[in-house]
């Protein structure tokens, strides 16, 4: 058998596994119902789908951006990767990825094979937002999984929550609210904010918005560091990117340690404080100016919340911030052909950011 069908098979058994572990999972965050935990049937997975499909079109879609978009530009390019995960575990996926195995010659290869992706995928993203807030249920469709709201009303759970060790609620961005307040004409018809993983048109187009802008972060080599590589060129890229990272990362930390707390939390603040140290080893400094950056971020961190006492930063934030320094890096490898982008990719590349910006959630998951 040829090694190419080989790798197809491959491929095509990780996309099925996925398949059934996103539904599985779908149908988890929809109803609780856990296959081989219950009474489970060919109608539980079923409705599993509803989830299941929009997200995995959404990651298929921004997957074969790319892949068609490299395969216009004659690079070589796999076909999409699935990454399965144990169903119930998250949402049964770690998405999908594409591996470019050609040389990418200029800044517009960079540009257009980075920006077709999220572009691609926040078409689906939006699609199953629109259709999920202008498809809500009725309002006694979440009785129906908690039974003990009944009488109380949909927000009862804000006020009484179980004894379970875990809520989440979803942090909403600027394009999720502009469009819950454009499209939903019966109010008492949306949930409130512990509710929404119940609705899984909902639940996948905004998980479909994390993903994009997780992407579309101007970063690096991720999809958006691409993109702003194509708009200022290596130089701006350097600087900018370095700059958006440290912000990114003094988010994620800031108050993680503050002068108010006990000693047993404060001895974690060393190890952290190397962690740091870890982090800016990316941008391939000496190692006292990497101490220096360290220190510095983490005074500000420690300190700045006895004087901004309203913000919040979001420790969630800090594992991808390690994956960008430590896997995919601050830096983008300089093209040898560096021609400036038409007007049409440059406009392209802006709306590229505003949907960024758009999507963005300081805290898209809040755990109580």
């Amino acid at each position: 058998m040829p090694k190419i069908r080989r790798i197809h098979i491959i491929q095509l058994a990780f996309f099925l596994t996925t398949f059934a572990t996103v539904t599985l999972s779908g149908e988890f965050w929809i109803r609780g119902k856990m296959w081989l935990a219950g009474p489970y049937e060919w109608p539980d997975f079923v409705e599993g789908l509803k989830f299941s499909l929009p997200f995995l079109l959404f990651l298929t879609v921004h997957e074969f951006g790319h892949f068609f978009t490299a395969v216009s530009h004659k690079v070589k390019t796999t076909l999409p990767y699935y990454i399965p995960l144990p169903p119930f575990f998250l949402v049964g996926t770690m998405g999908a990825i594409i591996r470019i195995k050609g040389k990418i010659w200029s800044k517009k290869q960079y540009f257009d094979i980075g920006v077709s992706g999220p572009i691609a995928g926040f078409v689906i993203a939006f699609a199953s937002l629109f259709y999920g807030f202008t498809h809500l249920p009725a309002e006694d469709y979440i009785y129906d999984i908690h039974p003990e709201y009944a009488g109380h009303g949909k927000d009862y759970g804000l006020e009484v929550q179980s004894d379970s060790t875990m809520n989440l609620a979803i942090g909403k961005n600027i394009l999720f609210s502009v469009m819950e307040e454009a499209l939903v004409e019966d109010p008492s018809r949306m949930p409130n904010k512990y509710e929404i993983i119940h609705y899984p048109y909902l639940f996948a187009g905004f998980l479909a918005l994390f993903f994009t802008a997780l992407n579309l972060l101007p970063i690096g080599q991720l999809d958006g560091g691409h993109v702003l590589y194509g708009l200022f060129g290596y130089k701006w890229h350097f600087l900018i990117s370095r700059i958006i990272f440290t912000a990114f990362l003094f988010y994620a930390g800031y108050g993680l340690f503050t002068p108010q707390d006990d000693m047993n939390t404060l001895i974690w603040a060393v190890p952290y404080l190397y962690f740091l140290y870890v982090m800016f080893r990316s941008f391939k400094m000496d190692r006292q100016t990497t101490l220096m950056y360290a220190t510095i971020m983490f005074a500000l961190q420690f300190l700045m919340p006895l004087v901004y006492k309203g913000i919040e930063g979001y420790s969630g934030w800090l594992l991808f911030a390690f994956i960008i320094s430590r896997v995919l890096g601050v830096a983008h490898p300089k093209a040898e052909i560096e021609q400036p982008l038409d007007w049409k990719r440059q406009l392209l590349g802006w709306i590229a950011l505003i949907i960024f910006v758009i999507s963005f959630s300081p805290q898209p998951f809040i755990m109580e």
